[in-house]
């Protein structure tokens, strides 16, 4: 049996869930190992989440901020990983790990090497970031990406974006495991509302665009919102129709998205967020910012709404209080595209396919 070492440092939000459901299918066919970082929203019982067989490592000096002490002891960690586990196959997740592990690796051709980066850090919309570290981030992908392995995307946008730094590039959508979901919630009663309610599912982070979030919030006072997570930037969701869940286990997550009606995706950036998969397979209306990621799963006015701008949003929902669009169909039409192109079982192909054609990756 072939061993694949995931190494991680982003272990949160979106990023643990893609992990865990490609750790535990990969594990069917596979030996799997995973090197991983913590991070605060790491849930605490996360070992919890995998398969008995996968092999979970913990490394201790991923930060996810740029640490030039903590990054070198990573970067000597995951190379002694690596000798111990002697895997057949790398696959590098998140910038952190992507940079570091195509650098540690770089000399080493007993490993097919592979990186997903769930999102690149130069295209961050954050005020945070100056364009100064975008253009270095961006930098720092040019040239690993082309001293190293193969760019998995999780998404066609991201594919597009791989394109323009290397040649080595493929790309697998995202998909969520819809037998989880339907055991999860298969004695889930679910609660009537007697209006339209509205929620988002993540980290309250710049990321994910807390502000508009808001602002749509005040806009529809009647009407009841519910952020399905917690973070920094709490402050800004002010609006008194806004419920804060504070941060859910997997389970509980999605039993408040469960009785929600509306699912809104405002995000600044994003890889190919999960959250909208899962919100698709539920047969939410999915309201969504026209990026990347997003883009490529919606489908305007088929499978859920784009929006470009806070009128644009605010147009939308009135629409469908209105009953003015046919909502049903929409719904449906989501539901049957992570049937089809958005669930695990299609990733675990593709994957397998990519991986035993690795020879190139080396």
């Amino acid at each position: 049996m072939k061993k694949v070492l995931f190494i991680v440092e982003a272990m949160g939000g979106g990023v643990f869930t893609y992990i865990v459901e490609m750790a535990n299918i990969l594990s069917k066919k596979y030996d799997v190992y995973v090197a991983y970082g913590l991070r605060k929203q790491t849930p605490e019982n996360y070992k919890d989440y995998f398969n008995k067989s996968v092999h979970l490592i913990h490394v201790k000096n991923f930060t996810r901020q740029i640490n030039l002490q903590k990054d070198l002891k990573a970067f000597i960690e995951i190379r002694k990983i690596k000798r111990k586990v002697n895997p057949d196959i790398i696959h590098l997740h998140s910038s952190k790990a992507g940079i570091l592990g195509r650098i540690a690796f770089i000399n080493d051709n007993s490993s097919s090497i592979f990186y997903t980066p769930h999102g690149y850090s130069f295209l961050m919309q954050n005020k945070d970031v100056s364009n100064i570290k975008k253009k270095f981030f961006y930098c720092l992908e040019k040239i690993c990406s082309n001293i190293k392995g193969i760019t998995i995307a999780c998404s066609y946008g991201e594919y597009l974006e791989a394109k323009k730094l290397s040649k080595s590039v493929t790309y697998v959508s995202n998909g969520i495991n819809i037998n989880e979901i339907d055991s999860i919630l298969k004695n889930k009663k679910n609660k009537k509302n007697n209006s339209l309610t509205f929620s988002t599912l993540g980290r309250i982070s710049d990321q994910k665009n807390p502000l508009l979030f808001n602002e749509l919030a005040r806009s529809f006072p009647n009407y009841s919102f519910k952020w399905i997570g917690n973070g920094e930037r709490e402050e800004q969701l002010t609006s008194p129709n806004i419920e804060i869940t504070g941060w859910l286990n997997r389970k509980d997550a999605l039993y408040e998205l469960e009785t929600t009606d509306v699912f809104l995706l405002p995000s600044l950036w994003e890889g190919l967020p999960m959250s909208l998969l899962e919100a698709m397979y539920l047969k939410k209306i999915c309201i969504v910012s026209n990026i990347k990621g997003n883009n490529n799963v919606i489908i305007n006015k088929k499978n859920g709404f784009i929006c470009d701008s806070y009128d644009n949003y605010v147009s939308v929902i009135k629409s469908i209080i209105k009953q003015e669009v046919d909502i049903n169909n929409i719904k449906i039409n989501a539901h049957n595209d992570i049937l089809y192109n958005y669930n695990t079982e299609i990733m675990f192909n593709k994957y397998s396919n990519i991986y035993e054609s690795g020879e190139n990756a080396k």
